[in-house]
């Protein structure tokens, strides 16, 4: 019998039987890892398999490559701060459809963890949800091998006047040395490199940036799937929240 303890955040669940449930943690230790709940169904256990929920979990199986059980407790529920706000409950959607398109089944990363806890506990405060949100996307992006380079022009070297970034390396590019390619460039808003007021139209113009190596350099490496409605529907809910 193979056992490990951990904590971790609840992804998602699916119903499995009359009576169980399989979830999907993302653990710093074991990466995102599923198991199956028994009982998962019941009136105690569904509120605590919601997603975004910080829960203790123990997995235990026969073998290592076997589906195995979980046994969970709870350690904070965050559904009642997501349903408080509608940005909140679109970017908790957006995180946790993410993890489980991007995170590697069982490989670990525990920093990634540490910054998506620290991202939840922020939805009890959803006026800067959207600008966390952005700065979690970004570690994502690099985690995952994908990190923006905004610290100096790709062209000039220069660190003066960076405005735009190459959608091939990610790399800044200033408005000097984009020249005539700048039509084929992404906007670098300053909020990108941690500057600016961090006002909601910044903020939605840089996550179209982010956006652009979610879907065509993270989810592309991983196979041939869309990136998750729920990010889009994420980005719309701040622009119809703020107006931009």
């Amino acid at each position: 019998m193979i056992e490990w303890r951990d904590e971790g955040t609840v992804l998602a669940s699916r119903r499995h039987g009359e009576t169980s449930t399989i979830v999907e943690v993302f653990t710093p230790q074991h990466g995102r890892h599923a198991g199956l709940v028994r009982g998962g169904v019941s009136r105690k256990m569904a509120p605590v398999l919601q997603p975004g929920a910080q829960v203790d979990v123990i997995w235990k199986a026969r073998l290592e490559d076997h589906l195995g059980t979980f046994t969970i407790e709870p350690i904070r529920s965050r559904s009642a701060a997501a349903m408080g706000d509608r940005v909140a409950l679109a970017g908790l959607n957006a995180v946790t459809a993410l993890l489980m398109s991007t995170l590697a089944e069982r490989d670990p990363h525990p920093e990634l963890y540490a910054r998506t806890i620290t991202l939840l506990d922020l939805l009890i405060h959803p006026e800067v949800w959207p600008l966390g949100y952005l700065r979690w996307e970004m570690f994502l992006l690099e985690d995952l091998g994908f990190a923006l380079n905004l610290d100096s022009c790709a062209v000039t070297g220069s660190q003066q006047g960076l405005a735009y970034v190459s959608p091939r390396t990610g790399r800044a590019v200033s408005a000097e040395g984009a020249g005539e390619w700048a039509s084929k460039l992404l906007p670098l808003p300053p909020v990108l490199r941690g500057v600016g007021d961090y006002a909601p139209a910044e903020i939605i113009e840089a996550l179209g940036t982010t956006g652009h190596f979610v879907e065509h350099h993270l989810i592309r490496s991983i196979g041939d799937k869309p990136v998750p409605t729920a990010r889009a529907a994420f980005v719309a809910a701040i622009t119809r929240q703020s107006g931009a």
